[in-house]
């Protein structure tokens, strides 16, 4: 998936998806330190199944968010976040969430596995878990730490600078 910022810019995007369990956390954290390595610019964007709350109750922030602010910013010397109150309003596809990651080389997906971008498959034989790859056709490769017999490619789960480079050759970054 390309997602055209303006005619100057272009962020590449892929994914990685897999049962919970699988270890798509761990895999993504080992690759990116082998991404910015290369001097490339990494943002992430994680999808979380469950309710996700970053907030404390009792802290200024989420004095303000139930209070009804729709969005509130914490600014600070080393970072910034922005929370977003959906209250009624749907939750937001990839595409959209895309558009708030500020300009970078590639972002890295982890879930949405019914999204419309490129992914590499977390499997893990002994979760009992069927594959995703039939159903979705954008799994182009499967990261396990077995010997599988599939038509796609099967990449070491253990072997992050394997995936990292697979991940390169996949965007064009390589």
């Amino acid at each position: 998936m390309l997602l055209k910022l303006s005619k100057f810019l272009q962020m590449k995007i892929f994914g990685f998806s897999g049962w919970s369990g699988s270890g798509k956390t761990t895999l993504i954290e080992a690759v990116i330190p082998m991404l910015t390595a290369q001097g490339l610019k990494i943002s992430v964007i994680k999808h979380a199944h469950h309710n996700v709350d970053i907030d404390k109750p009792g802290k200024d922030s989420y004095r303000f968010r139930v209070a009804g602010a729709s969005e509130v910013m914490l600014a600070g010397a080393e970072r910034w976040a922005l929370m977003r109150e959906l209250r009624e309003e749907p939750e937001p596809e990839l595409e959209e969430l895309v558009r708030h990651v500020s300009p970078c080389d590639l972002v890295l997906v982890e879930g949405y596995k019914s999204a419309g971008l490129p992914k590499i498959e977390v499997h893990r034989p002994s979760l009992g878990k069927p594959f995703l790859f039939p159903e979705y056709q954008d799994v182009v490769a499967i990261a396990s730490d077995a010997t599988l017999a599939v038509e796609l490619p099967v990449l070491n789960i253990n072997d992050p600078l394997e995936i990292a480079g697979f991940v390169l050759q996949h965007t064009g970054l390589a």
